[in-house]
């Protein structure tokens, strides 16, 4: 009978209200619309993401029902009694066929004008307005000349963490935020950091020459030690390699190493490795143009935030025992001026050095003594983490952060003054967007401001700490807009390769108001991986988002054949970057934050997700195939080391699993019907598990906290694999066929785990593992 009055209501009412989990559309004059999806034009991009196209992004061009466009027009009574009476008959013939659920139909009205147009109005089931005008509003919302003032507004001396400084930045973003109406609020952490001395300093004695440099290394031991120099070009595993094959003592000895290539930390962590028992680190001349007395400034924790802290954090309630980072060094560390250090080098005897480093002094020798004082102090400091959020019109429990580190060493422009400007302008532009453009992002945008980034992204670390477990199912991507201008000739990124496809995609737009190249065209001449793409760094600020908490990254920039120079120093100032750029920042800033932007208003605008799942197949295929070769290697020298029942066999089921669930996700994604929310949220949560479930659930995050296996750290990662079997055919101390045997084991069920949540429902999972 229900469902007979439905039908009398339709027939004489219109259709029925749609009535979803999200929103209640009602036309006030008592008729009704039926919304109809249509794919948007993405005519300037080049299909990205999933492989399925504008798929991804389909817009609301809204077309009146049949039904409206007639209008209805008052009947007669004896009309509407015969009419009645034969669709009762009809209702219950009928009845036996429909099937859905019960709608209450509206009121019928004494009169409606037949010939008025329908207004639109958004059912939740898509954005109003299409990807073509989003990004051209974008592009009107940022110029150049915008920039400035921000710059001048952001640009201080003194704004280290903790600082006064600091904290009135916090609150001059924090104002900024609210006067562009965002819901607003701050994250208050108590850290642990090490600064240098208040009363003395710092030293080394050299043959009699006592030096007392003004730098320091944060997170060093501290102490004395007494050791022959050794000099050890950039600290780099393959440098310490070439040192122990020229059979060079390295136990107990204090190493000389040039800052560049790879992060402070892991400069030292590969000495600590060799045996040595201090490290001083100083800026050569061949890569550093910063005068011979300009102190450098670090830490040098292999791992990120608070490390007296790891794994939890820095709240000022939380009641932990004593504990340290397994990433703190255990020797001493302290950076010294290039001046400092070509005293040292001209007073050295030993072997020559190798022609590739330099061969122009001598290495050192055992009796070249050096004494190493360092006696940072550790200091509790508060800091403040600023955040603003767009809340998006459909899922607004799922969002996109985009961050920049607020402090530095001493000006830091490039540091972090950009990328503070580009943030704020950024929140400005969007926000404006929403306000007053009729933009409604269907996903939220959280923008946050962050404390303590020198210190080793400590702001950072200790929200994804604070607030893992909320985030592992909300957060689905992290935008990095530290250090995104350090020159102008070349552009890189490094991002999580589900993201590679969004940022081809994202450099070759052209905007209309651009006279200019795509940076796709500018800077890719052969393809994006060889000329663009380069692997995270571990001192990146998003690396902890996509290692630690599984959340696809990006971090980008604009830079030269050589690095910007500035960073780590108190000479890091508009002046320099303007040298650095040929006075272009503001005209970077831009591309820079239409680049950011873009990839930001994509990931809240499309239905689904525009991440690529297959783009991992071939990085699972690589580790497995060269896993398995060396294997058979080991296994053919030395066949006592590996049983015979060891098998990679189950390694490669599981990247089978994972690549035949990749490929069923996409062909979802094609078959989907994006009018319907609910899919399209259970396919972008199939998305939004691949990454944090490369999470190694077998690693404790206090003791491993890069934990993914892919893109991680430590012996539960692919590669450490494939470096454990060399360590075995080479016989090395260190390596253990029963400890191999374990973490294979426990890899394989990471990558099989991943692939059984990537399949979707538990009926759909794979099991032929």
């Amino acid at each position: 009978m229900d469902q007979a009055r439905s039908t009398i209501s339709k027939i004489f009412n219109g259709e029925p209200h749609s009535y979803t989990r999200f929103n209640l559309t009602q036309n006030m004059e008592g008729d009704n619309s039926q919304v109809e999806m249509k794919l948007s034009s993405d005519m300037d991009e080049e299909v990205g993401g999933n492989g399925v196209g504008d798929h991804l992004n389909h817009n609301s061009n809204r077309k009146p029902h049949a039904a409206e466009q007639l209008g209805r027009k008052p009947k007669n009574l004896c009309f509407m009694v015969a009419a009645t009476i034969l669709i009762f008959i009809i209702g219950y013939l009928i009845a036996y066929l429909v099937h859905g659920k019960k709608v209450v139909a509206p009121t019928c009205q004494a009169s409606v004008d037949p010939v008025a147009e329908p207004f639109e109005r958004e059912t939740g089931a898509a954005p109003l307005m299409n990807w073509d005008d989003v990004k051209n509003l974008l592009a009107k919302k940022l110029s150049a000349t915008q920039f400035e003032p921000v710059f001048r507004e952001f640009d201080v001396n003194d704004h280290r963490a903790g600082s006064k400084g600091d904290e009135s930045l916090a609150n001059k973003v924090l104002g900024k935020f609210k006067g562009y109406g965002m819901n607003t609020w701050t994250d208050e952490h108590f850290i642990k950091v090490q600064d240098p001395p208040a009363s003395g300093s710092n030293r080394f004695v050299f043959k009699g020459q006592e030096a007392s440099p003004k730098g320091f290394l944060s997170y060093s031991a501290n102490g004395t030690a007494t050791g022959g120099v050794l000099y050890a070009y950039y600290g780099e595993e393959s440098d310490f390699q070439l040192l122990r094959d020229r059979s060079i003592n390295l136990t107990g000895r204090v190493m000389l190493i040039r800052a560049g290539r790879i992060s402070f930390a892991e400069k030292v962590a590969n000495a600590a490795k060799m045996g040595a028992s201090a490290v001083l680190i100083y800026p050569d001349p061949a890569d550093y143009s910063i005068g011979d007395s300009t102190p450098l400034f670090g830490h040098v924790h292999m791992g990120s935030g608070d490390p007296y802290t790891p794994g939890f954090p820095s709240f000022n309630h939380t009641q932990f025992p004593p504990v340290r980072s397994s990433g703190l060094p255990k020797i001493l560390a302290q950076s010294i001026t290039s001046g400092m250090a070509t005293t040292i080098r001209r007073q050295l005897g030993g072997p020559s050095e190798p022609g590739s480093w330099g061969g122009i002094y001598k290495l050192g020798e055992e009796n070249d003594l050096i004494t190493v004082e360092v006696n940072n102090v550790l200091a509790e400091k508060k800091i403040h983490n600023v955040f603003g959020v767009i809340k998006g019109f459909v899922d607004a429990d799922r969002y996109v952060v985009m961050g920049a580190q607020r402090d530095a060493w001493g000006a830091g422009f490039a540091t972090s003054t950009v990328g503070s400007s580009l943030l704020v302008e950024l929140a400005r532009s969007i926000s404006d967007m929403v306000k007053n453009d009729g933009f409604k992002p269907r996903r939220s945008i959280v923008f946050a401001s962050w404390s303590a980034g020198e210190y080793g992204s400590v702001g950072a670390t200790e929200w994804l700490e604070g607030y893992l477990s909320s985030l592992s199912m909300k957060a689905f991507s992290y935008i990095n807009l530290d250090r995104v201008i350090k020159g102008s000739t070349r552009f890189n990124v490094s991002a999580s390769p589900l993201m590679h496809g969004l940022v081809e995609s994202t450099m070759k737009v052209k905007y209309p108001d651009s006279e200019s190249a795509t940076l796709y065209s500018r800077f890719v001449t052969s393809s994006l991986e060889l000329n663009v793409l380069e692997p995270f760094k571990l001192d990146d600020a998003a690396y902890p988002f996509l290692a630690f908490s599984g959340i696809p990254s990006v971090s980008f920039g604009f830079t030269s054949d050589s690095d910007y120079a500035y960073f780590n120093t108190e000479l890091d100032t508009r002046d320099k970057l303007n040298v650095a750029t040929g006075n272009q920042v503001p005209q970077l800033a831009e591309q820079a934050a239409r680049f950011a932007g873009h990839m930001v208003l994509r990931l809240v605008h499309d239905h689904l997700l525009r991440m690529d799942v297959k783009k991992y197949n071939n990085i699972i295929r690589n580790h497995v195939v060269q896993i398995n070769n060396k294997v058979y290697s080991v296994r053919k020298m030395q066949p006592e080391l590996l049983p015979k029942a060891l098998t990679v066999q189950w390694l490669i089921s599981a990247f089978g699993s994972y690549s035949r669930a990749a490929q069923r996700l996409e062909t979802d994604m094609q078959n989907s019907d994006l009018e319907d929310i609910e899919m399209c949220r259970i396919i972008n949560d199939r998305i939004m598990t691949v990454e944090r479930n490369f999470l190694s659930p077998y690693v404790s995050p206090r003791d491993s906290p890069f934990r993914h296996i892919m893109l991680g750290s430590g012996p539960h990662t692919l590669r450490a694999l494939s470096n454990h079997l060399d360590g075995l055919k080479s016989g090395h101390p260190e390596s253990d066929a029963d400890l191999f045997r374990n973490q294979l084991a426990l890899a394989t069920w990471t990558v099989q785990g991943c692939a059984n949540s990537l399949a979707g429902d538990i009926w759909s999972l794979d099991n032929e593992i």
